[in-house]
């Protein structure tokens, strides 16, 4: 389902799909159509009421020490007991991309912590960022996660904790989406 790192996914808004999408919410800014189901394919997209695509390629803002830290402990996705997943697409402002890349790391973790407080949730919860902006889409970032049901409160306090950071101070755009994997779809 999720392919090689640097291959392009959609995440597809409509009716059909292997998640449930429990909610949609308005973070900041729009939201998008609410829709019932969500898959995530690769390569040309089926029709939607709405596509999101982005590029998982290199991690962008991490240190060597991070990445191996982060490579140590974060889990594949698609696990068997990860049912419950967040789909979190986020648009940072222009003064967010203006900031030279020294600024933008520093901000996102000297500051903002984004990767150790993110390391104490790992491996309970599996994720993978998506890069957008360069393609033309209306979110920067793409961030998906999965997680096993009971891990749901951990979830929810990982949200919490990164949004009330400076690094989040940027956002213009996020939209909240909860889904709950299909147990009758195939996998």
């Amino acid at each position: 389902m999720y392919g090689s790192e640097q291959d392009p996914a959609t995440f597809l808004g409509g009716a059909s799909g292997s998640w449930v999408i429990d909610r949609i919410d308005a973070v900041v800014g729009e939201s998008l159509p609410h829709v019932g189901r969500l898959e995530i394919v690769r390569g040309a997209a089926p029709e939607a009421t709405w596509a999101l695509r982005g590029v998982a390629g290199h991690a962008r803002y991490v240190e060597r020490r991070e990445k191996t830290q982060l490579d140590a402990v974060s889990p594949q996705l698609d696990r068997p007991r990860a049912t419950r997943a967040a789909l979190i697409p986020i648009r940072k402002s222009a003064a967010w991309w203006t900031l030279p890349h020294d600024e933008r790391r520093a901000i996102f973790e000297d500051r903002s912590h984004h990767i150790a407080n993110s390391l104490p949730y790992l491996p309970r919860i599996a994720r993978r960022l998506y890069h957008s902006r360069d393609l033309g889409e209306p979110f920067d970032f793409l961030t998906w996660f999965e997680y096993a049901p009971e891990d749901s409160d951990a979830f929810e306090a990982l949200v919490l904790i990164l949004r009330s950071r400076e690094e989040w101070t940027f956002v213009e755009r996020e939209v909240d989406l909860r889904l709950s994997r299909d147990q009758r779809s195939t996998r």
